[in-house]
């Protein structure tokens, strides 16, 4: 949704942010692997084959895997053992998952490769990057993770595409064959060595690409929902006052401060405002919650997706595998693989989110009830009675927010056993991370409603004006969406809406890249 700076994305000198991440995913930044990390993962691979000679068994070097650890495999089997682990663990079923996603999930496995604490050649991580570059996009599928050992499944079908086997999208977006992308693009297939299979698919890469994406979006968003709130606090006649900078300071919440500065600056020079703050003319004492409460609940919502960010960048700047190459040259077995971090806070958006869009489609509700929008037309009607205005809209929006709260559920609380028991207790982050996806567009759409019926509202204020923000955003809106008149289609201008809102138009218009 946010356009990129950068051309080129280096990897192995520091820790990918969501930003570079969704450059990377969304508008096919090209990477680039340093020269340091290039130079790790050689001095790491040296000793995998080091240890790969030694007749004592080292587990993922010469054992099998899983509830197979203790199973010794002669020199002559690793390869097929790798090719077999690759094959085997891409069980991926279901509707293939969007590009944006797989891409996400290819470049952060490609930064833990740079770290060089996972034993893999050199070349390993070079095919990796190339197949970015090339625009070669394996075919994931929907079901398959459980979250730990990490994203095992869809890493698989990454690495399945590697050494040639599955399907791929090619930069056209077909599907063909992987040995014939590769191809068609130089890439010669890899033939894995020891250690290198699990390298390539142990690692929460899936649901951390799907939250650093969604931390992009919320960003995003969440100066949206303030759009969305001026226009309806402006619309229905309410009142600026509450989001005062010192009533905020009374509280000091980080997120809270800002979107109530957010509102502030929205409904800065208003006419519409400042027709009712005489006391004599509005006798209402407070607006109702969803109005007046707008900067604490999407302020809750900013801090947290502020503690998701910590989150997601605390898991960028790790080294998940098993085992791992530690600094001092030893192999060691650990459980950083386990996505509970990652998914406990995939599941707390989602939570938040749910929360926006109910307040959202509150103010919704109350523009179109002629009993509470002081004044305005019943469902912002042309001809009562005749036409039913936005009526509908807003059964749109309820049955999203319904939807929503339904995918607030935590999937993070769920475990289900596999591997015989060895894996007893697993993390569920690529499911929570697959609905937060759902949840975040449908926020899109809540918000883009609001939006609609606040601009239809505030043409039926005229010839009061409203705020030169508020008013800059009504009119992006019109070049999508007529105003007020007899009642056509609605769908299709609540879709162009939406589409203004996913582009990040809405939140750039009122703030000027400020915080879009």
């Amino acid at each position: 949704m946010l356009a990129t700076t950068a051309s080129v994305i280096r990897l192995g000198d520091a820790p990918l942010t969501p930003t570079q991440i969704a450059a990377v995913a969304r508008h096919d930044a090209r990477v680039e692997l340093s020269d340091a990390a290039l130079s790790r993962t050689a001095e790491t691979r040296a000793l995998i084959e080091r240890l790969a000679g030694d007749p004592e068994p080292h587990y993922g070097i010469s054992t099998g895997f899983g509830a197979l650890a203790t199973t010794f495999i002669a020199p002559e089997r690793r390869r097929q053992l790798q090719a077999s682990l690759i094959r085997s663990h891409a069980a991926g079923t279901g509707p293939d998952v969007e590009r944006e996603v797989v891409r996400a999930l290819q470049v952060l496995r490609l930064q833990t490769l740079a770290t060089g604490r996972t034993g893999v050649r050199p070349v390993v991580a070079e095919t990796y990057a190339a197949m970015l570059n090339a625009g070669i996009t394996p075919i994931v599928r929907e079901y398959g993770s459980l979250g730990c050992s990490g994203d095992l499944a869809p890493l698989s079908h990454i690495a399945l595409a590697a050494i040639g086997e599955g399907q791929v999208r090619d930069a056209t977006g077909a599907i063909v064959p992987a040995a014939a992308a590769l191809e068609g693009a130089g890439i010669r297939p890899l033939v894995l060595e020891e250690k290198e299979g699990l390298a390539l698919i142990n690692g929460t890469d899936g649901m951390l690409g799907m939250l650093a994406l969604a931390i992009t979006d919320l960003g995003m968003l969440l100066d949206t929902a303030d759009v969305a709130a001026a226009l309806s606090v402006e619309s229905q006649l309410g009142t600026d006052a509450v989001f005062a900078a010192d009533l905020m300071a009374l509280r000091p919440h980080a997120g809270q401060a800002l979107s109530a500065g957010n509102l502030r600056r929205a409904l800065a020079g208003s006419p519409l405002v400042a027709s009712h703050r005489d006391p004599a003319v509005c006798t209402r004492v407070q607006d109702a919650y969803s109005l007046r409460c707008a900067p604490q609940v999407h302020g809750a919502a900013r801090d947290t997706l502020e503690h998701a960010r910590m989150i997601a960048e605390r898991e960028s700047a790790s080294a998940v595998d098993n085992p791992i190459v530690t600094e001092d040259g030893r192999v060691e077995s650990n459980g950083n693989f386990h996505g509970a971090p990652v998914a406990y806070v995939l599941d707390f958006l989602a939570i938040a989110v749910a929360d926006v869009a109910s307040i959202s489609e509150r103010r919704t509700d109350r523009a179109l009830d002629r009993t509470r929008n002081n004044g305005l037309p019943p469902f912002l009607a042309d001809e009562v009675g005749v036409d039913s205005g936005l009526m509908i809209a807003q059964y749109s929006a309820a049955g999203i927010v319904s939807e929503l709260k339904r995918l607030a559920v935590p999937a993070s609380v769920d475990s289900i056993p596999s591997s015989a028991m060895q894996e007893d207790h697993v993390s569920m982050g690529w499911a929570a991370a697959r609905k937060l996806r759902r949840a975040v567009d449908g926020l899109a759409r809540v918000l883009a409603i609001e939006i609609l019926t606040g601009c239809r509202a505030l043409d039926l204020r005229a010839p009061l004006q409203p705020a030169p923000v508020t008013g800059a955003v009504r009119d992006l809106v019109r070049t999508v969406a007529a105003g007020p008149g007899p009642d056509r289609v609605v769908g299709p201008e609540i879709d162009a809406v939406t589409e203004l809102v996913l582009a990040g138009e809405i939140a750039r218009t009122a703030f000027e890249g400020e915080h879009a």
